[in-house]
């Protein structure tokens, strides 16, 4: 009989961890998503194209969500996050009833009040996997879940749609309330996580609760890098949720139209992928190495997603392979915002942190420049088919990313060698490169 060990134990716990923060904000996308399945073809309401002002209103609750979120979910306790994310989802789900059942106008309302709540659900998750060694392959699962649920939801409501004669009103309630059971099984699991030990503390710094203080000294002690990764960020929402919420209208103009399983085989092509390899900078200890590593390898994807946009349009991709280069290619970079580059940025920092705070910094700006996006294209006499704008817009960011992100090397190559020290916890250990806190 084998025995089990504190570090089979430990192993065992950290899987669960990751598995149930997968499958929670996996089951949280069944609340936000399965609308954008729907076209609402030759309908409009204040003279727009209704699924334009949905994707609109409800990506402003959204966005609030998320500068709500700077103060809400890094000044969150542990034992509080559980709670917060199930009234948040049950609050999400009533506007989608009501969604389903309100007279047109104020379905746009119902919207806005689904994505207020769903803003706070990535932060609260991943605030239970921050700060430990291996929390870039537990992020990486994490984030492999918006990858792939975002397909899979939307497969689920064409199916509905398609095959019951649901409509495209009422799909959305019906995906959520599908959904829920598990996701109410995955917070439980998740919030009997036990939080990071010594050891992760002494490679990761400690991570607590942000004070208002706190964030601005972090802001002002680096503010021209994070500006640089801020922008890049932006950059990066506006093109991936450009292909998330009109990933139907994308299909269709490349002539895929009527094949609901075609998102989600796409998607888990490029979570698979993605999660791989932005899960190996769990490998790299020494912090500022895993910062250039990554940095790399964020560049190389940009090119991946310029090179797609480009070879398209000559026929030299058919339309799953350029859905799905063009995937990997943006969600490297998003993936590693999430799991490497902030983290390890606190990680080797003197000033205490969490990633609640950064990651939610950039998100509200992130989806603040694509509101933007969108309500520019909407001023367009003609905006067209989505595919050639999509195209345009990779090639664009993509070229701007790269000079952004060699630019915030710099800086906090500079910045984080002059605070680092290299320490040795063990004789066998290797060096890393962390300052106790309060140093």
């Amino acid at each position: 009989m084998v025995m089990e060990t504190p570090k089979t134990n430990q192993a065992i716990q950290l899987v669960a961890a990751a598995v149930a923060a997968f499958c929670t904000y996996f089951c949280m996308y069944a609340f936000r998503k399965p609308f954008t399945a729907g076209t609402f073809e030759d309908q409009e309401v204040f003279g727009l194209a209704l699924k334009t002002v949905l994707v609109i209103s409800q990506l402003a609750g959204y966005m609030l969500s998320k500068f709500i979120g700077i103060k809400v979910v890094s000044e969150m306790r542990s034992e509080y996050r559980a709670a917060a994310i199930i009234g948040l989802i049950l609050a999400a789900e009533a506007a989608l009833i009501g969604f389903a059942t309100v007279p047109l106008p104020f379905k746009v309302v119902m919207l806005f009040l689904n994505g207020l709540p769903l803003g706070m659900i990535f932060g609260l998750v991943l605030a239970s996997l921050e700060g430990r060694k291996h929390t870039e392959a537990m992020s990486a699962a994490l984030c492999a879940s918006f990858i792939m649920s975002s397909g899979v939801v939307k497969s689920v409501g064409r199916w509905m749609m398609q095959d019951f004669g649901v409509s495209e009103f009422q799909m959305p309630m019906l995906v959520g309330l599908m959904f829920l059971p598990p996701l109410l099984v995955s917070v439980w699991v998740l919030q009997r996580t036990p939080p990071p030990d010594e050891h992760d503390r002494h490679l990761r710094t400690e991570r607590r609760a942000m004070s208002h203080t706190q964030r601005k000294k972090f802001l002002f002690a680096y503010w021209p890098g994070l500006s640089l990764l801020v922008f890049v960020y932006v950059a990066l929402t506006v093109i991936r949720t450009i292909r998330d919420d009109f990933g139907v209208e994308i299909w269709r103009d490349m002539g895929v139209d009527k094949t609901p399983s075609v998102f989600a085989w796409s998607e888990t092509i490029v979570a698979v992928c993605v999660t791989a390899l932005n899960g190996l900078a769990v490998c790299i200890v020494h912090n500022l190495s895993a910062i250039r590593a990554t940095v790399g390898l964020m560049c190389a994807a940009f090119v991946l997603v310029a090179g797609s946009a480009l070879l398209q349009p000559e026929g030299l991709m058919s339309p799953f392979v350029f859905m799905v280069a063009c995937g990997i290619g943006m969600y490297i970079p998003y993936v590693a915002f999430h799991t490497t580059i902030f983290e390890r940025l606190i990680a080797a920092s003197r000033h205490p942190g969490n990633l609640g705070f950064l990651m939610y910094l950039a998100d509200a700006i992130g989806y603040l420049g694509y509101a933007g996006v969108l309500v520019f294209r909407t001023t367009l006499e003609s905006p067209g088919a989505v595919l050639p704008f999509f195209r345009a817009t990779m090639v664009l960011v993509s070229v701007a990313s790269v000079l952004g992100l060699w630019a915030a090397l710099w800086y906090f190559r500079k910045a984080l060698a002059s605070e680092a020290q290299v320490v040795q916890s063990e004789p066998t250990a290797l060096p890393v490169d962390v300052v106790p806190k309060g140093s």
